[in-house]
């Protein structure tokens, strides 16, 4: 018998899974994988094909001769490009089929949830309350996104200690909407190294080398902590994830804007 069309709710949950998986583990063996198909009553393989699928769009993993199915489904790809024009949307409809029923939940559920959010004066209370949840689902589905695609180490240090890696913003989230989702405006940054990217101290060049700011290369600061920190990778690229190359746009944004010279 064959199998039926997938839903738009189904692949928005593969979408997510691949989001936030490794790379190296989107197979039909992985534990996360086989749950997913349970819940969709869906074979592991079809699941796995689908994560593949999503591989396949992915212009860093093309460029790495990554290939998914040659006749990959119109409606795969049409989610990919719903993505890219507009992360956040998808992000929070991603994320929204993940909430849970109850501790037994075998099926994908999504919140009644509206998609947009204009305040009205009667209407404070409810919108101000959906506004949490899509921050958070958002929030939630950015960090996952971000950290596996640097393999939960900090792209400068390689601090390899998810409590104390942040999925930084290179574009900040109170600039642009759009981007507050897009896996592409992040990086995977230890506390430290957050801080500093988000004060200005540190960013990144056209070559994705890291730049200090006149403040911390000043060579009249105590040996020790400053000079492993910081000055140990002035000028050396950062080390690029697997997918979701950082955006040259946001980069040159940062670099313009939030960045100090001195």
């Amino acid at each position: 018998m064959k199998s039926p069309l997938w839903s738009r709710d189904e692949l928005l949950a593969v979408f997510a899974l691949y989001c936030r998986l490794p790379f190296g583990k989107l197979h039909q063996g992985n534990p996360d994988v086989i749950e997913l198909a349970r819940k969709l009553s869906r074979s592991p393989s079809a699941v796995a094909m689908k994560l593949s699928n999503f591989a396949s769009f992915d212009p860093e993993l093309q460029r790495r001769g990554i290939k998914g199915l040659k006749n990959a489904g119109r409606g795969d790809r049409a989610l990919w490009e719903e993505f890219q024009a507009d992360p956040e949307r998808i992000a929070f409809e991603s994320q929204q089929v993940f909430e849970p029923n109850g501790a037994n939940d075998r099926t994908i559920h999504r919140p009644a949830v509206p998609d947009h959010f204009e305040i009205e004066s009667d209407e404070i209370r409810i919108t101000e309350a959906e506004r949490t949840v899509r921050v958070r689902l958002v929030q939630n589905f950015f960090r996952k996104a971000v950290l596996s695609s640097y393999g939960d180490k900090c792209t400068i240090c390689r601090l390899h200690f998810p409590e104390l890696l942040t999925a930084s913003h290179i574009i900040p989230w109170s600039v642009d909407v759009r981007r507050r989702a897009d896996p592409r405006n992040g990086l995977a940054l230890c506390a430290i190294h957050d801080r500093a990217f988000d004060r200005g101290l540190i960013g990144l060049d056209e070559s994705h080398r890291l730049l200090l700011s006149d403040r911390l290369a000043d060579e009249s600061h105590e040996p020790g902590i400053h000079e492993a920190v910081f000055q140990a990778f002035a000028g050396k690229p950062i080390h690029l994830p697997d997918r979701f190359l950082p955006d040259h746009e946001a980069i040159e944004y940062h670099r313009n804007h939030v960045f100090l010279i001195r």
